[in-house]
C-alpha cells in the first residue's frame, strides 16, 4: 500500500515490534510505538524520530491510560497491532488475573475495545501476534481462564495466544460489516529472551546452540510488516490465522463460534465493560 497509514504497535521497544516499526517507516507510514520499558521504548523511538507511549500490559490502568492518549494523539488509526505478550511465571497482577493470560489476552482485549470507535471511524485493521502455541497447548475453559486448577507455562501461554485466535475470529464477526478487518499471526519462533523468567522447557530452546535455529526478528517482523501494509481481502483474508505467510493450522476450538462468542463475553464481564 503506498499511502500512508497511522499504525500503532504494541510491544514496540524490541524483538518483532521494533523490526516491524522499522519496516514499516521505511515503507512510508506513520508508526506510533508502545512499550513496557521507557528506556526502552524511548530507545526505538529515537532511533526512528517516531512517536512513543509507555503502558505495561501487567497493570489495566496503564492501558487505559494509553488508550486516553491515542485517542487524543491521533486522529486515524488505520493498524492496530496487538504484539504485546510473553509467557510469565504463575503469578497475579495488580487486577487480580494470571499475568499471563492478562498481558497476553484481556489487555489487548480492552484496549481494542476502548479504541473501537476510532477503529471503526478508520476502518481499520486489528492484527493480534499469536503464536503456534496457540494449537500445541491451547486449551480454554471458560469457567477457569486462569488455569487455577492446574497451571502450567506453557498451558498458559497456549490458552493466552488460542485467546488472541478466538478474538480474532470473533471480532471479524462483530465489526467487519463496519469496515473494521482482523487477523492474527504466528511470526515465527523467534530469536530473543523470550520466556526467560518461567519454568517452561521453552526457555532453554532460547539459552543454547539451539537458539541458531531461531527465526530472526527482521523475518518474524517482516510478517507483522506483510499483514499491516497489505490490503485486506487481497493480500489476507479477515478472521483468519496465519503462518509465514500462508493461512495457518489451527487449533480446533478456533472452529467454535460459540466458544469464541463466550470468550468475548467473559472478557468483558472479567472487565466490568
Amino acid at each position: 500500500m503506498t499511502e500512508q497509514q497511522t499504525i500503532v504497535i504494541t510491544g514496540a521497544s524490541d524483538g518483532i515490534g521494533a523490526a516491524a516499526a522499522g519496516q514499516l517507516q521505511a515503507l512510508g507510514h506513520q508508526v506510533v510505538l508502545v512499550g513496557r520499558s521507557p528506556e526502552k521504548t524511548a530507545a526505538v523511538a529515537s532511533q526512528l524520530n517516531a512517536p512513543s507511549h509507555v503502558a505495561d500490559f501487567a497493570d489495566l490502568d496503564q492501558v487505559r491510560t494509553l488508550a486516553e492518549e491515542l485517542l487524543t494523539a491521533y486522529p486515524r488509526i488505520d493498524v492496530l497491532a496487538n504484539n504485546a505478550g510473553g509467557l510469565f511465571g504463575q503469578e497475579s497482577t495488580k487486577d487480580g488475573f494470571d499475568k499471563t493470560f492478562q498481558v497476553n489476552h484481556l489487555a489487548p482485549f480492552l484496549l481494542t475495545h476502548l479504541l473501537m470507535d476510532r477503529l471503526v471511524e478508520s476502518d481499520a485493521t486489528v492484527i493480534q501476534t499469536s503464536s503456534a502455541a496457540h494449537r500445541l497447548f491451547g486449551n480454554i475453559d471458560l469457567e477457569d481462564l486462569d488455569n487455577a486448577r492446574s497451571w502450567s507455562a506453557n498451558k498458559a501461554y497456549g490458552d493466552g495466544k488460542l485467546a488472541n485466535v478466538l478474538f480474532t475470529v470473533e471480532l471479524h464477526r462483530r465489526f467487519h460489516d463496519q469496515g473494521v478487518n482482523a487477523v492474527a499471526f504466528h511470526p515465527g519462533v523467534i530469536r530473543t529472551n523470550f520466556a526467560n523468567d518461567t519454568p517452561s522447557l521453552m526457555r532453554f530452546v532460547y539459552r543454547t546452540p539451539l537458539a541458531r535455529l531461531l527465526t530472526g526478528v527482521e523475518s518474524g517482523g517482516g510478517r507483522l510488516t506483510w499483514l499491516a501494509a497489505g490490503i485486506p481481502g487481497e493480500t489476507w483474508e479477515s478472521g483468519r490465522y496465519y503462518e509465514n505467510n500462508k493461512p495457518g493450522k489451527i487449533n480446533p476450538q478456533v472452529k467454535d463460534a460459540a466458544l469464541a462468542q463466550g470468550l468475548w463475553e467473559r472478557s468483558e464481564a472479567l472487565l466490568g465493560l
